[in-house]
């Protein structure tokens, strides 16, 4: 087994500077081959701005210099995998990849940074959209990218899935043009803020499977239509479940009332991931089983107060939780709310 290991550090360029580093040093050709690895999570330790001029595809983005680096990195970067790092230079990134392989994670460093990417001609990119990255239990690395309010997309160890996936909304627009296509869409209601047939059109190919409730399918006249309890495997490693959404204040039941609409559970190789859709607290949310991701909605009076989704939150129990559909709403305070009962909050931008 150690000549094996030794055999692969050396296919990859890894080497160690000094015998007490921690952590592996790599040239451009082995970040490379282990940035595109699945079991691998790229990290990009600049500051956003930086970050924002150009970064490598897919990297997510926790600067070093912040001063809650160590507790983002340990709430934001799985278990079990390799973490691949790099700055500018390579000097702040081997500082993460100490502090990194301290707290128990496999670390490598790029000798050079984006610099000598860059200089090697390899691609950046100045995609805007907000990443997290999970592993299943089964090893598959899952991109979670932020659109924008209620639309989602995730990347499956490259296949895509989206959620309610909608071009423009107030002042902000997505465009659709530069993203890939979908092997998989779900939509959960005919609201405008959920459901755009153009978008649905533009991303679908001959055997992307769209899934939505009843409404939707009569709308746009076709996919395969999903009530309230309903399961569809719609891929060997991805089991979708419809659960219920709905409003329960009086003055406020006909925006989404009750068996109309779909929440959905969407299982991919055993990470259970909870979208709830436009909804309360309801009752039901207590007998979901085991979540490891969910999106609760927060924007009164369509779906929920901040209270209401704290109360959700605590009847879910996710290991991770990203408030979405917020609009204007002042969702800031949720992560503290809910740091004794050990949900890991994700703001980003799903105003």
């Amino acid at each position: 087994m150690k000549k094996f290991f030794t055999w692969l550090m050396t296919m990859l360029g890894l080497t160690t500077a000094c015998s007490g580093q921690n952590f592996e040093n790599t040239d451009v050709t082995g970040f490379e081959a282990l940035a595109t690895a699945p079991d691998v999570t790229l990290l990009d330790v600049r500051s956003e701005g930086e970050y924002a001029e150009g970064h490598i595809d897919g990297a997510l983005n926790i600067d070093v210099n912040a001063s809650d680096f160590v507790d983002c990195a340990m709430a934001m970067l799985p278990r079990g995998t390799t973490v691949a790092v790099y700055c500018r230079s390579g000097r702040r990134s081997a500082t993460a990849a100490a502090l990194l392989a301290d707290r128990g994670y496999r670390v490598v460093n790029l000798s050079g940074g984006i610099l000598a990417w860059i200089e090697a001609g390899r691609p950046t990119t100045t995609d805007a959209h907000e990443r997290d990255v999970f592993v299943t239990p089964g090893g598959k690395t899952l991109r979670f990218y932020a659109l924008m309010h209620a639309s989602v997309r995730i990347n499956i160890d490259g296949r895509e899935l989206y959620v309610d996936p909608v071009k423009q909304l107030g002042g902000r627009t997505v465009d659709y043009s530069q993203l890939p296509d979908a092997d998989y869409i779900l939509v959960t209601h005919e609201h405008g803020d959920h459901y755009d047939p153009e978008v649905i059109a533009a991303l679908s190919i001959d055997d992307t499977r769209l899934v939505t409730n009843r409404r939707c399918a009569d709308m746009i006249g076709k996919g395969e239509v999903m009530a309230n309890g309903d399961t569809l495997r719609i891929a060997d490693d991805i089991l979708v479940e419809a659960v219920p959404a709905y409003n329960t204040t009086e003055g406020h039941l006909r925006f989404h009332p009750r068996g109309r609409d779909n929440g959905y559970i969407i299982n991919i190789d055993g990470l259970r991931i909870y979208v709830a859709g436009d909804t309360e607290d309801i009752p039901e949310m207590g007998s979901l089983g085991n979540i490891d991701i969910a999106l609760l909605p927060c924007n009164q009076p369509y779906t929920m107060t901040p209270e209401q989704l704290l109360n959700a939150a605590r009847m879910v129990k996710p290991r991770v939780l990203f408030p979405y559909h917020y609009g204007q709403t002042d969702v800031s305070g949720i992560a503290a709310s809910l740091a004794a009962d050990s949900i890991d909050v994700h703001i980003r931008h799903y105003e």
